[in-house]
């Protein structure tokens, strides 16, 4: 009985929200990008770090996300805004070339159960003028059998009201 709601659940699902056929990205994804979670992430920091003036990957950035993909941004005052990863890269671009804005993770958690994986990545930046900042992505995975795809992503910058906990930072 368990197993025929569940088959029966999962019928409805794909009815509603269309078939589970594995996605495609605009463009090819690099292997090396989506072929582990190692990669990904990797991928993830590379395409928006770079030097003052070098422009940023954005086609190899596009490859990284199933669609549908939402990024979920905090902002300055503590609320909460959603954006396509398209819409990130043509609000961000000026700042990301211009500052010279380079971010790196420090620190990774990891939950996997088969073909999904959640990432609590704490990651630190700085720019060409010597700012920085610390805070945490959050990123939703899943493998599709064939590579790896995120779905959404989290983030929100330290604050001096609001520390990265110990358990979240690189242990020496």
């Amino acid at each position: 009985m368990q197993r025929t709601r569940r088959v029966s659940f999962s019928a409805a699902l794909a009815f509603m929200f269309g078939s589970a056929a594995p996605a495609t990205a605009q463009a090819t994804a690099d292997p090396a990008d989506v072929a582990t979670i190692d990669g990904i992430v990797a991928a993830f920091y590379e395409v928006v770090s770079g030097p003052r003036g070098e422009p940023r990957e954005w086609e190899r950035d596009a490859t990284l996300y199933r669609p549908g993909t939402v990024f979920t941004i905090a902002d300055s005052t503590g609320a909460y805004r959603n954006v396509t990863p398209a819409e990130f890269a043509r609000e961000a671009d000026g700042f990301l070339v211009e500052s010279g804005f380079l971010e790196r993770e420090i620190h990774r958690e990891t939950r996997r159960f088969g073909d999904v994986a959640q990432v609590w990545s704490t990651y630190e930046w700085r720019t060409a003028d010597d700012a920085t900042g610390r805070g945490i992505n959050g990123l939703q995975l899943v493998h599709d059998g064939e590579r790896w795809w995120i779905t959404h992503a989290t983030w929100d910058n330290e604050t001096p009201d609001r520390p990265i906990p110990a358990e979240y930072l690189p242990h020496d």
